[in-house]
């Protein structure tokens, strides 16, 4: 068990982090022992966790859940730090989202479950997507390019943003934009903007405009990887950037990588726009009536995105040289030359 130790100016306890055990397959029935449930007759499998958490997959006769542990040094070639305690306000929208009437009255998308927390190793348990559920992501690279679930996605947004739309509560506990700025500000943004002189006035503009913004509840990761296909149900995951404050983050999030994907697979690239506009349209329907600015700002975002996975600290690993240079074009052209429409950008 970790040991806990008093520290900071206040004397708060801190965590020594080196002293947490790691997640495994290997102990993964400890932590399921610890919430009441036994592990008898459970299969464990590590999933990937992307850069920034352990992630394990537990199957057992009545229970299909993941459980999830994060990291303080990410997974990355450039140092890249983030407080742990982020796992926990990941469970906290999870069940704060839940709880809203508004987005449960609007039947789309699904938010996991939370089984149990556990503070001190940093690790939550929550509800697995169905056997046979798969990334967004994955089937985008199949060639799969299906409208119906963009337009879901955008909808799923729209629903989110509009059931924590200038909601005192959400603000209340979900304002604090540390962790937003530890994982996306920093790495994505900073970053990217320190090593490309020319890309720097626009995106410092951008960070202190999207900071005056704060009216809902962002995701911050709405990616094909963290939205579930299972059958007609779309499980939206990885909350663990969770902030209040401005929703054209997650709307430019996403079409950038519907963008990089064209960038990657120019064959798909006119059928990869059409769900770039399902997506849009998705979310049009949901938003509330004075978020109307919401898209124009999201292709904003999306022009810095675009360059962030090119040369900020988490480029996009299925590009190669030719296809980097090709989005790093772009993105400064888009940054000279805004763009009057989605089609443009992707006819650009």
């Amino acid at each position: 068990m970790p040991s806990v130790v008093k520290g900071g100016s206040r004397c708060a306890p801190t965590i020594r982090y080196s002293l947490v055990p790691e997640l495994s397959v290997d102990n993964a029935s400890e932590w399921l022992s610890r919430a009441g449930s036994p592990s008898a007759g459970f299969r464990f499998t590590e999933l990937g966790g992307g850069i920034s958490n352990k992630v394990v997959l537990a199957e057992g006769p009545d229970l299909r859940a993941v459980l999830k542990q994060s990291l303080g040094q990410l997974r990355t070639a450039v140092g890249w730090h983030s407080e742990r305690e982020r796992i926990l306000r990941e469970s906290s929208a999870m069940r704060w989202m839940s709880d809203q009437a508004t987005f449960g009255r609007m039947h789309v998308g699904r938010i996991p479950r939370v089984l149990f927390e556990d503070p001190l190793t940093f690790t939550i348990a929550m509800e697995a997507a169905p056997a046979g559920a798969e990334m967004w992501k994955t089937q985008l690279f199949r060639g799969e390019l299906d409208c119906s679930t963009a337009r879901t996605a955008g909808a799923t947004l729209g629903s989110i943003v509009s059931a924590s739309w200038q909601n005192t509560d959400a603000e209340l506990l979900f304002g604090d934009q540390t962790v937003f700025e530890q994982l996306r500000i920093d790495p994505y943004y900073r970053f990217t903007a320190a090593g490309r002189p020319e890309a720097a006035q626009y995106i410092n503009r951008l960070i202190r405009s999207s900071a005056t913004r704060r009216v809902s509840l962002v995701h911050g990761d709405w990616s094909p990887k963290n939205l579930l296909v299972s059958n007609k149900d779309l499980w939206v995951i990885d909350w663990e950037v969770i902030h209040y404050g401005d929703p054209s983050f997650d709307v430019g999030f996403l079409l950038n990588h519907l963008l990089l994907k064209s960038v990657a697979m120019p064959q798909h690239r006119a059928a990869l726009a059409s769900l770039a506009q399902a997506f849009i349209e998705g979310l049009g329907g949901r938003l509330p009536p004075d978020g109307l600015w919401i898209v124009p700002a999201g292709l904003e975002h999306l022009a810095a995105l675009l360059l962030a996975r090119v040369d900020g600290k988490s480029p996009a690993e299925y590009l190669d040289d030719g296809m980097r240079e090709r989005a790093r074009s772009l993105a400064l052209s888009l940054m000279r030359h805004p763009a009057g429409s989605l089609e443009e950008i992707f006819t650009r």
